[in-house]
């Protein structure tokens, strides 16, 4: 019965269907699978294939970025509510734009899989300071800070990444908390993460839930 409702969901996602997607799954539902099942192996394994799938075709179809990863976090949190003791969360990202900056699609994407992978996803919005990004990933617990600028004076600003790095350092928080980086300017210069300060980037809202469980675990160790 599984097998057949991941085959139906993975069709679906690649014909960016979402009705179709949602229907499969209350048919799985309805058919008896859990919403253990639903989550680790439905959702997640979608988000997987496509991660696997972005890494060996960059150019792949942004449509299916978005549907995979948006789906993928109503799904999350719907079968969540199901479940009589939720999973604990497998780390707490605090996301948001850079100051100045109000694109936020990328960051959507970005949550959305995150979301679906487990991750708590603090959603700050769009043109976020520095100082805010801090405290709420102090409050919050967080271990890392994802800031994404779609331009390139945004990703450079020095409230930005550049702020954020700097009061880290001031606070003396960077063994605690890593700092991410994504967007357009970062696609086109794979080094800027590292000239504003921070610890990894990802090309794509759907790779960046592989990077920030990389970071995470940094901060384990």
């Amino acid at each position: 019965m599984l097998d057949a409702a991941i085959a139906a969901y993975n069709e679906a996602i690649i014909d960016t269907d979402r009705d179709r997607a949602l229907q499969v799954v209350l048919e799985a539902r309805a058919a008896g699978a859990s919403p253990q099942d639903i989550i680790f192996k439905l959702i997640v394994p979608a988000i997987e294939q496509m991660i696997e799938t972005v890494s060996e075709d960059p150019d792949a179809n942004l449509a299916q970025h978005f549907l995979t990863a948006s789906i993928g976090a109503d799904i999350t949190e719907k079968m969540l509510k199901e479940l009589e003791t939720s999973p604990a969360p497998v780390g707490c990202v605090v996301i948001g734009t850079a100051p100045g900056d109000f694109h936020s699609l990328g960051k959507r994407i970005v949550g959305g899989c995150l979301k679906a992978l487990m991750y708590e996803v603090i959603d700050l919005g769009n043109s976020v300071s520095a100082q805010r990004f801090v405290d709420e990933a102090v409050a919050h617990g967080a271990q890392v800070i994802a800031v994404s600028a779609m331009m390139m004076h945004t990703a450079r600003g020095d409230d930005g990444c550049l702020g954020v790095r700097r009061l880290l350092r001031e606070r003396n928080l960077e063994g605690r908390i890593k700092l991410a980086a994504g967007g357009a300017p970062f696609r086109f210069d794979p080094n800027l993460y590292k000239a504003v300060g921070a610890d990894g980037w990802a090309p794509d809202g759907v790779t960046a839930g592989k990077m920030v469980g990389e970071l995470i675990r940094e901060c384990a160790q």
